[in-house]
């Protein structure tokens, strides 16, 4: 039987990194992601991870640094938050251009201004066209899992793109859980060593990345979106194959208490978790509400979402993001464009709450699903609510 530890959540994805045998951490300090990269430094200081760590000047630099290393056929790690991602943005498009199998963990945290250290996506959702494979965790043994099953995903043959995991920054970074940890062996049997399929090689010199005229762009960027969509089965598959060996099944949507509900919440993250427990408690009540948790981002699984929400007759979505452009929250936008071509299609309302950390109870729950059924009922033009606005 599987041991469970009580760590933090930070150290547990240090540990899985680890497991993965790394070859090259680059990395540079930010709130709420520093204990990820500090824990991985002292695991290399002390000879538990045999790993070249490379303390950076900035995050610019350190994914600059992951792509020389990813190129030269290391396997290759990285941890960001927020500024620090959007500090790195420009290499991002350049790894997943390039097809370079970086596994990276973002500490989700609100992006400025105002400055806040904070827990919400918009970080998440500021990354979400740069190519990268995106999985979201809802706790510290998801995060611990889809550590390790980035790399398993990104160094296959079949897919050979960057992979971020999403992680709620200090709901889920700063709080020691009881995890069931893998060993050496364990790890082993699921994640084989890396066998680079392209590498720099000093003695055969060539360019990469060079300039992409217009004779060439488009074609090139044909290709990226034919690789992220051609990942999906293999995400698929690597979860399914972790389930075997270990026991925890994972889907690129998941659903809890959907069967008979005519109202679905639509969540990402740690709030997924809030968001049961509302579940049963409207369930108790005699509402007949269930919840649907996007675990698989980006590429977004449009079928897995479809075959989820049929029968729903309204759809509450709860975005922890606000798209500055009138129309809510960008994950609300992502659903009505799977749902736009449905011919019965349910009635969708848009719900932006707990932005920069702020709380959202399992009262706001309720509100939301008896907010989309009054709106449904009204007949109102499909919107979007802020929720916790003081007046």
């Amino acid at each position: 039987m599987a041991k469970r530890v009580g760590i933090e959540v930070s150290l547990a994805v240090s540990e899985a990194v680890m497991l993965a045998n790394v070859d090259v951490i680059a990395a540079y300090p930010i709130t709420p992601q520093t204990h990820i990269v500090e824990h991985l430094s002292e695991l290399v200081a002390d000879g538990h991870l045999d790993a070249e760590f490379i303390p950076v000047e900035s995050e610019h630099s350190a994914m600059s640094t992951c792509c020389g290393s990813a190129a030269a056929g290391a396997r290759t790690y990285t941890a960001t938050s927020s500024q620090g991602q959007a500090l790195m943005l420009e290499i991002c498009y350049v790894a997943s251009a390039l097809r370079l199998p970086i596994v990276m963990s973002v500490a989700n945290r609100s992006l400025s201004g105002p400055i806040s250290i904070w827990n919400d996506h918009s970080d998440m959702m500021m990354s979400r066209d740069t190519g990268w494979i995106q999985t979201v965790a809802e706790n510290g043994q998801e995060a611990f899992d889809l550590t390790l099953h980035a790399f398993r995903v990104a160094e296959d043959p079949r897919v050979l793109l960057p992979v971020i995991n999403n992680l709620d920054g200090f709901t889920l970074t700063h709080v020691i859980e009881p995890i069931e940890m893998l060993d050496q062996k364990e790890v082993d049997r699921y994640l084989p060593p890396y066998q680079p399929q392209m590498r720099l090689d000093p003695e055969n010199p060539i360019s990469i990345g060079p300039v992409g005229m217009p004779e060439v762009y488009t074609e090139a960027k044909k290709a990226q979106d034919e690789a992220i969509k051609s990942a999906k089965p293999v995400i698929i598959e690597a979860w399914q194959e972790f389930g075997d060996l270990f026991g925890r099944y994972y889907k690129p949507v998941e659903t809890y208490r959907t069967d008979g509900a005519e109202t679905l919440l639509v969540t990402m993250g740690s709030l997924s978790e809030t968001a049961m427990t509302s579940v049963d408690h409207m369930r108790a009540n005699g509402k007949d509400v269930g919840l649907v948790r996007i675990r698989l981002f980006r590429p977004f699984p449009f079928e897995e979402f479809l075959a989820a929400v049929e029968g729903a007759k309204q759809i509450a979505v709860m975005d922890r993001a606000l798209s500055l452009n009138g129309a809510g929250g960008p994950l609300a936008i992502e659903v009505k464009a799977a749902l736009y071509d449905e011919p019965e299609r349910p009635y969708i309302w848009n719900y932006v709450a707990g932005l920069a950390g702020r709380d959202v109870t399992i009262e706001n729950f309720v509100e939301m699903a008896d907010g989309v059924e009054a709106a449904a009922a009204d007949g109102l033009r499909a919107g979007y609510t802020m929720i916790n606005v003081r007046e």
